[in-house]
C-alpha cells in the first residue's frame, strides 16, 4: 500500500509561511490552503515557488492463519469446510464445534491444576498463537519448544503452529549442550521452555552461543528467574494469553483487519521439526509437515476406536512423535484426556479408570512385576488359585487363537488341510472345557487386577519390543495390547496390530 504526499511550500521573504496542498482522491490540488491573512492569494501566485514532494510506503503485514480454525479471517476461496484440514489447528475448530462442554484435558499436577473444556482448550490456543503474533513471532520461522508433558505443552504447540511459524520439540531432561546443539541447528529465534528452573539451568549455557528475540516461561513466575540476560524480553504464559486475547478482541471491528495479508497454511508446510534420540551420535533433526500429522489423525482409528466420552491416560512425553500423533489423534474424537507421571502412574490407574493406555514396553512390564509381586506376597492358598488360574487362562487364550485361525507359526510350511483342520478341532474342544474356568478365574481374581489398573479397552504399546510373556500375560487376565511399530521420520505409526486381529 503506497501513501503519497505533497508539500508546497512559498517562498515568502522570512521563510516562515508556508501553503500545504494535498492531493485529492481525483488527483487535483485540494484548494484548502493555509495562509496568513496579511498575504493575499495574487502576491503568493507571482512570488516563487518550491516544492518538496515526500512519498512512504507501508508494506501490508502478512498473517498466515490455519483455514478451518481462523476461518473468519480469511476470504471465501481459502475457508475450508468442516470435514476438510489442511493443518493440525484446524482440528480444534472441528471438535469445540462437537463436543464443546465435553471435558478435553485434567492436568491435575501442575500449579495450578487445571481442566478444560473443547471450546475452553481452542480459545486458549487461539489466544496463545495471537499473542505470540503481538511479540513478534512471523510465520516460517522456527520456535524451540523445550518442556515437558502437560496441557501448556499442547497449547503452546499448536498455538506455534497455528501462526504458520515451525515448532522445534525436545524435553527438559536434555542436557543444556544438546538443547543449544538443536537450537542453533534449527536456526530457531525464540525459546519457550518449561519453568524458571529450567530457564535458569541454561542461561549459563546459552549466554552468546544463541540469538533469543524472546523467552516465554509455561509454568511458574519470572520472580524465580536468577540469571537473566540484559536486554532479553522474558513472558509468563499467562502473558502472553492476555495479549493475545486482547489482539483478538480488537480484530473484531473490521478496520483493525485492513493491515494484514491473510494466507492460509498449506498442508505442505513444515509444522514441526523432530529430533531423533542421538542414541548413536548428535540428533538429526526430521521435517514434519502438516499433510505427515495429518495423516496419521484421519487414520489411526482404525488401531484406537475411540468413542466420545472414554478416557486416555498420558504419561510419555509429548514430543515423541508417537504420543503427539496419538493426542492430536484422540482429541478429533471426545475423549477426555488426563496427564499423570511415572511418579503417579499406578494411583492414576486406579483413580482414574482409563479405558486407554498409550505407553512403551516398560510400562507394561512394570504394571507385570507389580502384579506377580502382589501374587507372590499373597497367602499360599491365594498364591495357589492365582497362578493355576493363569496357567488355565494362558491356555484358554492359546486354543481360542488357534481355533480363530489368529495363531502364527514360525515354520514357512503350510501345514496339511486334514492335519490343520484337527488341530482346528482339538483346539475348539479345549477353548470349550476351559471357558467355564476362565470366567471363573476372571470373576475371582482378574476383576481385582482390572479395578486396581484400568484399561478396560486397550492398553498401546510402542516404541520398542514387547516381550512374549508379557504379552501372553495381559491376554490372559483379558487386558487387550495391542503392539505397534513406527519411526519419527513416519510420524510415526507404520503398522500396528488391529483390534479385531489382535495377533
Amino acid at each position: 500500500m503506497m501513501n503519497l504526499k505533497s508539500n508546497f511550500v512559498s517562498g515568502s521573504c522570512d521563510g516562515r509561511y508556508a501553503l500545504q496542498y494535498l492531493l485529492s482522491p481525483r488527483g487535483l490540488i485540494n484548494s484548502n490552503l493555509q495562509y496568513r491573512k496579511c498575504c493575499s492569494f495574487s502576491i503568493l501566485r507571482r512570488r516563487m515557488m518550491r516544492v518538496y514532494c515526500e512519498s512512504t510506503t507501508k508494506e501490508m503485514q502478512i498473517r498466515k492463519c490455519s483455514p478451518f480454525l481462523e476461518s473468519g479471517l480469511l476470504s471465501g476461496k481459502d475457508v475450508l469446510p468442516s470435514t476438510e484440514w489442511n493443518a493440525v489447528p484446524d482440528i480444534w475448530r472441528a471438535s469445540a464445534e462437537k463436543y464443546g462442554d465435553r471435558v478435553a484435558l485434567v492436568d491435575p499436577y501442575h500449579d495450578p491444576p487445571v481442566d478444560l473444556t473443547y471450546k475452553q482448550l481452542e480459545q486458549e490456543i487461539k489466544n496463545f498463537s495471537e499473542g505470540l503474533r503481538v511479540i513478534g513471532v512471523k510465520p516460517e520461522e522456527k520456535v524451540a519448544l523445550f518442556a515437558d508433558n502437560s496441557c501448556r505443552w499442547l497449547i503452546a504447540d499448536q498455538g506455534i503452529m497455528s501462526t504458520g511459524a515451525i515448532n522445534v520439540v525436545r524435553g527438559s531432561r536434555s542436557s543444556p549442550e544438546e538443547l543449544l546443539l538443536i537450537y542453533n541447528h534449527s536456526d530457531s529465534v525464540a525459546l519457550v521452555v518449561d519453568n524458571p528452573e529450567m530457564y535458569n539451568r541454561l542461561t549459563e549455557t546459552f549466554g552468546s552461543r544463541a540469538t533469543i528475540k524472546f523467552v516465554v516461561l509455561l509454568w511458574g513466575e519470572k520472580s524465580s528467574i536468577t540469571s537473566e540476560v540484559e536486554g532479553l524480553p522474558i513472558y509468563s504464559y499467562r502473558e502472553i494469553v492476555d495479549l493475545g486475547h486482547e489482539r483478538l478482541t480488537a480484530l473484531l471491528s473490521p478496520g483493525a483487519r485492513q493491515q494484514y495479508t491473510y494466507e492460509a497454511i498449506s498442508s505442505d508446510d513444515v509444522a514441526t521439526l523432530m529430533y531423533t534420540s542421538g542414541t548413536t551420535g548428535n540428533p538429526k533433526g526430521v521435517m514434519l509437515t502438516h499433510k505427515n500429522l495429518l495423516h496419521q489423525i484421519s487414520n489411526l482409528w482404525d488401531i484406537v476406536p475411540a468413542i466420545p466420552g472414554d478416557r486416555f491416560l498420558s504419561m510419555l512425553p509429548s514430543w515423541h512423535a508417537y504420543e503427539r500423533s496419538c493426542e492430536y489423534f484422540i482429541f478429533t474424537y471426545g475423549v477426555e484426556q488426563v496427564y499423570t507421571t511415572v511418579k503417579n502412574l499406578k494411583e492414576d490407574l486406579r483413580r482414574y479408570q482409563p479405558h486407554y493406555l498409550i505407553s512403551v514396553p516398560l510400562v507394561y512390564e512394570t504394571l507385570y512385576s507389580g502384579i506377580q509381586k502382589q501374587i507372590a506376597a499373597s497367602s499360599p492358598i491365594r498364591k495357589l488359585v492365582a497362578l493355576l488360574f493363569l496357567r488355565i487362562s494362558m491356555a484358554y487364550m492359546e486354543a481360542k487363537r488357534i481355533y480363530e485361525g489368529k495363531c502364527l507359526t514360525r515354520s514357512p510350511e503350510q501345514q496339511a488341510f486334514f492335519a490343520s483342520l484337527l488341530d482346528l478341532l482339538w483346539a475348539r474342544v479345549i477353548a470349550v472345557l476351559l471357558w467355564p474356568l476362565h470366567m471363573l478365574a476372571r470373576k475371582i481374581v482378574y476383576s481385582k487386577i482390572h479395578a486396581t489398573i484400568g484399561i478396560s479397552k486397550a492398553g498401546i504399546s510402542g516404541g520398542g519390543s514387547l516381550p512374549i510373556h508379557i504379552d501372553t500375560f495381559f491376554e490372559a487376565i483379558d487386558i487387550k495390547l495391542q503392539n505397534g511399530y513406527g519411526l519419527t521420520e513416519t510420524s510415526p505409526v507404520v503398522a500396528a496390530r488391529r483390534p479385531n486381529c489382535n495377533t
